[in-house]
C-alpha cells in the first residue's frame, strides 16, 4: 500500500493431495480497516475456527473470488497446472481489479492481469493469503461433504477425499468412481473398469463466487 500497489489480493488453493474431488482456489482482498482476528494457515485451524473465520471474511472483505478445477481436468493436465489455473480463475472472479497478487507457494499462476509475487508458506506470512486458504478449504470441504451425501460408500464427508485408510479400503472394495477420483494419481493408474457414476458437483466446475462487501452472488 505504501508503494501504491492497492488493492492486493491473496491467492491460495485447497485440495492438491487428495485422491478424489476438485482442487479449489480462492482470491481475497481484505479490508485493511476490518481484518478478522485469528487469520492463519487453514491447516493450523480447527474446522470450527475455519467456519467462523469464513463467515467473517465474507462479511468484511472487499472482494472474494472462488473457482475450482475438477478431477477429470486435473487428470488431463497435472495437479500443479490445475491448481495454478484455479488461482487464475479465482482472481479473475474478483469484483475489483487488484494491482498486486500474493500467491502461496513457489509458483506464479500464468495469465494474471496484474503483477504477482509467490510466497513460500505465504498462508503463514500474509493475512490475505491466509484468508484465501480458509475460504478455499471451507468451500472444498463443503463440496466433498455433498459428494459424501450422494455416495456414502467412501466416507468423503469425513476425510474429504484424502488417502486415509478408510478411503483406500473403500476403493479396494468398490473401485474408483469416474469423474470423482483422480485417475492420474496412484493407486489408480492403469485401472480399468471404473464405475460410471454422475457427480453433478464435480462434473461441472463450481460456479464462481463473487463477494463485494456484504453482498454475495453465485
Amino acid at each position: 500500500m505504501k508503494d501504491g500497489l492497492w488493492p492486493v489480493a491473496g491467492l491460495d488453493e485447497a485440495g492438491r493431495g487428495p485422491l478424489a474431488g476438485p482442487v479449489v482456489a480462492a482470491a481475497v482482498v481484505l479490508n485493511p480497516k476490518r481484518i478478522p482476528k485469528g487469520l492463519d494457515d487453514s491447516k493450523r485451524l480447527t474446522a470450527a475456527q475455519r467456519d467462523e473465520l469464513f463467515g467473517a471474511i465474507l462479511k468484511t472483505a472487499l472482494g472474494v473470488g472462488v473457482s475450482s478445477v475438477c478431477a477429470e481436468r486435473i487428470d488431463g493436465s497435472n495437479i500443479l497446472r490445475a491448481s495454478l489455473e484455479a488461482m487464475r480463475r479465482a482472481l479473475a472472479a474478483l469484483p475489483l481489479a487488484p494491482r498486486l497478487a500474493l500467491a502461496d507457494g513457489r509458483d506464479v499462476p500464468p495469465g494474471l492481469p496484474c503483477d504477482c509475487k509467490a510466497l513460500v508458506k505465504g498462508d503463514q506470512r500474509s493475512q490475505s493469503i491466509a484468508a484465501a486458504s480458509i475460504v478455499a478449504k471451507v468451500m472444498r470441504d463443503r463440496m466433498m461433504q455433498g459428494c459424501g451425501q450422494a455416495d456414502a460408500r467412501y466416507g468423503l464427508e469425513i476425510h474429504m477425499g484424502y488417502a486415509t485408510a478408510r478411503h483406500r479400503a473403500a476403493i479396494e472394495v468398490h473401485g474408483p468412481v469416474s469423474r470423482l477420483h483422480r485417475m492420474s494419481f496412484a493407486p489408480f493408474r492403469l485401472v480399468e473398469g471404473t464405475e460410471e457414476i454422475e457427480f453433478d458437483l464435480l462434473e461441472v466446475e463450481m460456479e464462481t463466487v463473487r463477494v463485494a462487501g456484504n453482498e454475495k452472488a453465485a
